[in-house]
Parts: C-alpha cells; sequence; structure tokens
C-alpha cells in the first residue's frame, strides 16, 4: 500500500480538506487535519452552498455521508429569482413545482456552510481535528514534513496536502505562481434575523436566492438557515479600491453614502441592506490563478481547493474542492501506482485540465456578467435550463 506508515497532514478543515480526511480515513490512512481556527465554533461560517450531482454530491456520496447530508440539506433553498435594479423579476423559480430532486443530474440541493462542516467533522475518528494550527513554518527535513505553528505546537508528517484556501500557506511550497486580480470586487455582508432587520428584502428573498442586475453591477442575496440573510454587491473596481476610496467600512453611514452614489439608478428598495446598524463590511477583490499554470510534481505535497486553483465564485468552488478530495484519495490507495509522487502527478494533471474548463468558462461568465447586456444573458441562460 502507497499509504502504509505514512503519516497524512491536511492543512485547512474546510469542506475540502475534512471530504478528504474523511476518504483517507475509510481506507484506513493515519491522517491529520490541522486548522488554524481554535475550535469548530469560534468562526460564523459563510454563504450557502449548492452541492453538484458530479462533483460535490459524488464525493459526499463516496464518504458515506448522503444520508446525514439529506437530513440538513435545505429545500427549496435553490430557488432563483433574477431582478433588474427596480426588482422587476425575469426569472422565478418560485413559479415551479419542484427543482429536481436526487438522483437528477440538473438538481443542486443547498446547504449551509456550517451544517456541512459538521457532517464532515461528526465523521472523523476522534482527534483528527487539531485546532488552533496557525502555520508558522513548514520545513522538509529528509523526506519528512516539519509544520511549526504559532502556539508552539510542532507536527510531523510524510505527506502533506494543502487545502487551506486561497491564501494557502502550503501552496509557496509546490509553486511561486500567484493569483491575478479579475477586475472585480465585491462587498460582502450578513444580515442576522433578516426578518426583523430587513423585512421587505428577506420576503422578497423568499428563503432562496436573488440575482439583481444592471449597468456592470450585481447585488447578489441569499437566505441563509440561521435567519440571516448573505449579501454581495458586485462591481468592476481597481485592485486597491477598498484603501483609495477611503471608506471606513466599519461606519455603516459611509457605506451606504457610496452605494447611493455608484448605484444611483437602482431603486431605494436596495437601501433596507443599510438599516442593520452593527452590519460588517468586507471588501473582496475577485482573484482567480492562471488559466496555464502547471507545476514539476513534488514527491509528498500537493494542493486542493481554492488553495491548488484559486477562481473568482463561480458556483464551482466547493464543489471542486471536495472532487479533488475525492480523486486524490482515490490515487493513493491505488495500486496501479509504484509510488506517491506517481499517484500525486496522475491527479495533478487531471486537475490541470479540469481547472483549464473551468477557468475558461469562469472568465467567460464574469465577462459577460459585468457587461451591460449581463441581465438579458442571466435570463436566456436560465431559460435554456431544463424544467
Amino acid at each position: 500500500m502507497l499509504l502504509q506508515n505514512k503519516k497524512i497532514a491536511i492543512i485547512g478543515g474546510g469542506p475540502g480538506g475534512l471530504t478528504l480526511a474523511r476518504l483517507l480515513q475509510l481506507k484506513g490512512a493515519d491522517v491529520k487535519v490541522y486548522e488554524r481556527d481554535e475550535n469548530r465554533h469560534v468562526r460564523l461560517q459563510g454563504a450557502t452552498l449548492d452541492l453538484h450531482y458530479e462533483s460535490g454530491l459524488k464525493a459526499i456520496e463516496a464518504a458515506g455521508l448522503m444520508d446525514a447530508f439529506k437530513a440538513n440539506y435545505r429545500p427549496d433553498n435553490d430557488r432563483y429569482r433574477v431582478m433588474d435594479e427596480n426588482g422587476n423579476v425575469f426569472h422565478d423559480d418560485h413559479a415551479k413545482e419542484s427543482t429536481g430532486a436526487f438522483g437528477d443530474e440538473f438538481f443542486r440541493p443547498q446547504i449551509d456552510r456550517g451544517p456541512l462542516r459538521d457532517i464532515l467533522l461528526d465523521a472523523l475518528e476522534p482527534e483528527t481535528m487539531v485546532w488552533d494550527s496557525h502555520i508558522v513554518s513548514v520545513e522538509n527535513k529528509n523526506n519528512v514534513w516539519e509544520i511549526n505553528f504559532k502556539n508552539g505546537n510542532v507536527a510531523t508528517a510524510d505527506i502533506v496536502i494543502g487545502a487551506d484556501g486561497a491564501n494557502s500557506k502550503i501552496r509557496p511550497f509546490v509553486t511561486p505562481i500567484k493569483p491575478i486580480y479579475s477586475g472585480v470586487t465585491y462587498l460582502v455582508c450578513n444580515i442576522p434575523k433578516s426578518g426583523k432587520n430587513a423585512r421587505k428584502l428577506h420576503e422578497l428573498v423568499k428563503g432562496g436566492k436573488i440575482s439583481a442586475m444592471a449597468h456592470s453591477q450585481t447585488l447578489f442575496l441569499s437566505a441563509k438557515g440561521d435567519g440571516s440573510l448573505d449579501f454581495y454587491i458586485g462591481w468592476k473596481a481597481a485592485e486597491n479600491w477598498a484603501v483609495e476610496s477611503g471608506i471606513d467600512f466599519k461606519d455603516n453611514k459611509q457605506v451606504l453614502e457610496w452605494f447611493k452614489k455608484e448605484f444611483a439608478s437602482w431603486d431605494s428598495m436596495w437601501l433596507e441592506l443599510f438599516n442593520y446598524d452593527e452590519t460588517e463590511f468586507v471588501v473582496r477583490p475577485l482573484y482567480g490563478m492562471p488559466l496555464d499554470q502547471y507545476w514539476e510534481t513534488n514527491p509528498n505535497i500537493t494542493l486542493i481547493g481554492d488553495a491548488a486553483h484559486l477562481l473568482p465564485p463561480n458556483g464551482e468552488g466547493v464543489n471542486s474542492a471536495m472532487l479533488d478530495a475525492l480523486y486524490l484519495s482515490e490515487n493513493l490507495n491505488n495500486e496501479k501506482f509504484t509510488d506517491i509522487k506517481e499517484a500525486i502527478s496522475d491527479y495533478e494533471k487531471q486537475m490541470f485540465e479540469r481547472f483549464a474548463d473551468e477557468g475558461k468558462e469562469t472568465a467567460e461568465m464574469m465577462e459577460w456578467m459585468y457587461s451591460p447586456d449581463g441581465l438579458k444573458i442571466m435570463v436566456e441562460l436560465f431559460h435554456q435550463m431544463p424544467n
């Protein structure tokens, strides 16, 4: 066996890293997951995720967690509304009797990131997770990785897998290639108890999602299972816009004045997003890796998910990470490979191919979405989808 007597360190406890840990443990591998969070409850988990038949759900099935997923997913949260800046509805999934069912390749069930993480965490063997593990340094000593953490702890591993996202600490040990700015920036926020703090928009979302588009600008809203509302304001901006704008993003009123000026043509109904005084705004310039990225395979270290192939939000991120986990776990347990490097090389080859295809589609999506015809194209795409 390739993994016999091998210690595996997965860096990052997101869906990709946890899926990989579960799949490897099912094959008897010695795995630890190192996560910088102090514990599983310390940080608010982000947006609602939709898992896809050919990727995320495929990995969930392989992990033996489909029943747990079905018990925690959010029926009807996949219902979408597409609007213009005045709230006129051009597409509405709420008019449908059903948006699909498990086994349907076009069905994309939604689950909040927190419950998905809990499903995966609860499936791991005791003491697999090592919390409060903020990496300070990594060093290869005689083909064994020594990992030093901020809290003073030191770990060793025969194989290291970076699943630590866009700002990966492991990626520099694999490749010097860095992400490129997409030209689009998001302003992100969450409104707790949206039924109280943004009542009209809460009712408009109807427990699902809204994409509002106009004048190369976007506004995405997504209801979460905890009663809150995530929203994302997107537009073309300079890479350093956050600093150059001079806005204090802890000051709701300053952000509101910016929105009223830059989104002046948008109906006043959207201003309700700024009514909650304790709103915390986060600026997220959207980055992606070069589509032709490539690196020579290393014998005992690799990457999955955003650490490997970051792209702007495209609906595929978590699914790609979980599919990476599935393919890599299968390769590391496949006797046809003579050694770990060969298994990793085969995984990376198909990962590069998938990323190039996905990246091309994402670049095209970003181009039309932030064009004057974005709304028209979005509606046409929805109308082309199977009922």
